[in-house]
């Protein structure tokens, strides 16, 4: 069945939207790399705090973090900031920010070069840790056969746009539409490439396992993909030196259990994965992607219930 079309003022808002990504996208190219990351960093540390998201933000430090003072919180709610609006502005320049560019040094690159030469069909997780854009470049630039998966944008120019600039520098993508049904998942670990899937987002069909203590549903797509081929998760992960330049990490393969019990099985891989992304994230808290909603909205709903009901206690009053 094909998609509706849009209506005549929906596909009108579509087009000056891809104007603009076009236009951002060429002032952006005009400058050095560092200088538009420090002015995406800037920007989003002036605007970031004053938008609905900071809520959602500072919630999830809240439900991450519970014991953290006032000041650290926001300390990590401005640096966050900063490396997220910097990603933002870094994206129409990821053709200069590659290992083979100088700007991205890789710990474990001969583990790529294993997966490369041998044509090892693996499934890379990872998550949105400081610029996440650097990774599938990574695996890519390093001569690993993959298909990466992401998230389709709304506007369906602006979406071929995104698709186009990651065209160059390699990076081929294609937006599944449901988990391990995904026939060009399957198709690609069938024909021995590899897959890439991020896995740190809220997925409502998933699996409600631990992350930072609280139920988080996750996808359980990328164990289910290695469980049916036999394969590995290859976690992957990204840290922010300075600026924009980075180092990316390729950590041990995650071997996934067969134990003959495949929901077992499947839940067993899906902790691993969380607890592999809450290991990043906690070492590096200023660098992850606390802007969305990661956990379901019953455990944001107890989060101001407590709120609310400490703000009633009245305050005690020390006595001699």
């Amino acid at each position: 069945m094909s998609k509706p079309r849009p209506s005549g003022l929906q596909g009108l808002v579509w087009r000056f939207e891809a104007v603009g990504f076009d236009l951002l996208t060429a002032i952006c190219r005009l400058f050095p790399v560092d200088v538009i990351s420090d002015f995406g960093g800037a920007a989003a540390r002036l605007i970031g705090p004053l938008t609905s998201t900071h809520r959602t933000a500072r919630e999830n430090l809240m439900l991450a973090f519970p014991d953290m003072d006032e000041a650290e919180r926001q300390r990590l709610l401005t640096a966050q900031w900063d490396n997220t609006g910097r990603t933002m502005f870094e994206f129409p320049l990821m053709d200069r920010i590659l290992p083979s560019t100088g700007r991205v040094e890789m710990v474990n690159a001969e583990r790529l070069a294993e997966i490369s030469r041998d044509r090892e069909a693996v499934v890379f997780v990872s998550g949105h840790l400081s610029n996440w854009e650097v990774m599938p470049a990574a695996i890519v630039d390093q001569g690993v056969d993959c298909l990466m998966t992401y998230r389709a944008a709304n506007n369906p120019y602006v979406d071929k746009r995104i698709r186009d600039a990651r065209y160059r520098y390699g990076v081929r993508l294609f937006a599944p539409k449901g988990g391990e049904g995904a026939k060009e998942l399957l198709e690609a670990l069938g024909n021995g490439q590899s897959v890439a899937l991020m896995n740190d987002q809220k997925f409502n069909a998933g699996l409600p396992v631990p992350f930072f203590g609280h139920p988080a549903m996750t996808a359980p797509g990328p164990t289910r993909l290695a469980l049916r081929f036999g394969t590995v998760l290859q976690p992957m992960s990204v840290e922010r030196l300075k600026g924009a330049r980075f180092r990316v990490i390729v950590h041990p393969p995650i071997a996934v259990e067969r134990t003959g019990d495949r929901a077992a099985d499947i839940e067993a891989g899906v902790r691993k994965v969380n607890a592999f992304l809450e290991d990043c994230v906690r070492k590096r808290p200023e660098e992850w992607f606390w802007v969305h909603r990661r956990w379901p909205n019953e455990t944001y709903a107890a989060l101001r219930a407590s709120q609310r009901a400490a703000a009633d206690q009245p305050e005690k009053v020390q006595t001699s």
